[in-house]
């Protein structure tokens, strides 16, 4: 059974619903009359703040003409958005874009990153997260720590089972040099990386721009980002931009283009799957 994220379910069931709607020409105001509901109300739901009854949603499918097995799929994905994700348990740590992006990162079929400072969350030791959740840039308090870092480790879990997350990652040297927590946690975590490439093997594609790449690497000037892809073809590839202080999640069509761009740009400069895991323990090895 394929797996299902509620903030995925919700999406896919909010988009089918506006693009029928445009489709047999009911608008947002005609909806509401039908309903009952105020604009908003209906305002709240599009934005993924709210849900429908399941009396509201039949008649709303009626209203917008949903053939018989559309609604079953609508009425599937509803109870699948009802359910609690496990990063619902850290809302009073992260804002709704933070929780919004973890819901998307747990439903998606593949990621592909980019991350020109630190190692990827995904690919974290503990040690690692725990250094960086304690720096001056969280300044957080102890049980906050501990708590971030629960839900770092959380995430890593799509990284296992039988429908297990396709993770490519690009990770420029700097990150690989950076000594987050001091040289002994920093030589663990790249060996922890090498580690990682055997274990997952099948799902996990890891590769370095070293310093002396060709072309320009000007483009690892840029936050990090992420680009996220979904099993149902119904959903479009988005984007996630992060730096230290915010991050912004993206639908819009422009700018994730422009991400897999970059993407595609940095991944012809970037070493091999080989060359990566040599130039990894090289600088490991050099590490006291």
């Amino acid at each position: 059974m394929a797996h299902v994220s509620p903030t995925v379910a919700g999406w896919e069931l909010m988009l089918r619903i506006r693009e029928q709607g445009k489709a047999v020409g009911v608008k947002a105001s005609a909806i509401q009359q039908a309903l009952d509901i105020s604009a908003a109300y209906w305002s709240q739901v599009t934005n993924y703040r709210g849900m429908f009854s399941e009396g509201k949603l039949e008649i709303l499918m009626e209203l917008l003409e949903f053939e018989p097995d559309e609604q079953r799929e609508l009425c599937a994905l509803r109870t699948a958005a009802r359910q609690r994700g496990w990063w619902s348990g850290y809302s009073a740590l992260f804002d709704d874009g933070q929780m919004r992006f973890y819901g998307m990162e747990d439903g998606a079929r593949s990621i592909r990153s980019v991350e020109g400072g630190v190692i990827p969350g995904l690919l974290q030791t503990e040690d690692y997260i725990r250094a960086l959740m304690s720096s001056i840039v969280y300044t957080a308090r102890p049980t906050e720590v501990n708590q971030r870092v629960r839900a770092r480790l959380e995430r890593q879990r799509r990284l296992d089972g039988p429908d297990a997350l396709q993770l490519s990652v690009i990770i420029g040297q700097a990150a690989l040099m950076q000594e987050v927590g001091g040289p002994e946690v920093q030589r663990n975590q790249l060996r922890h990386l090498g580690e990682m490439v055997e274990k997952y093997d099948d799902n996990l594609d890891l590769r370095v721009i070293p310093f002396n790449a060709r072309d320009s690497i000007a483009g690892l000037n840029v936050a990090t980002f992420h680009l996220l892809d979904f099993e149902s073809t119904r959903l479009p590839t988005v984007g996630w931009l992060d730096t230290a202080i915010y991050g912004e999640l993206t639908e819009d069509r422009a700018k994730v283009e422009a991400l897999d761009y970059l993407y595609r740009q940095l991944f012809t400069i970037s070493l091999g799957r080989e060359e990566s895991l040599m130039l990894i323990d090289e600088i490991a090895s050099r590490i006291v």
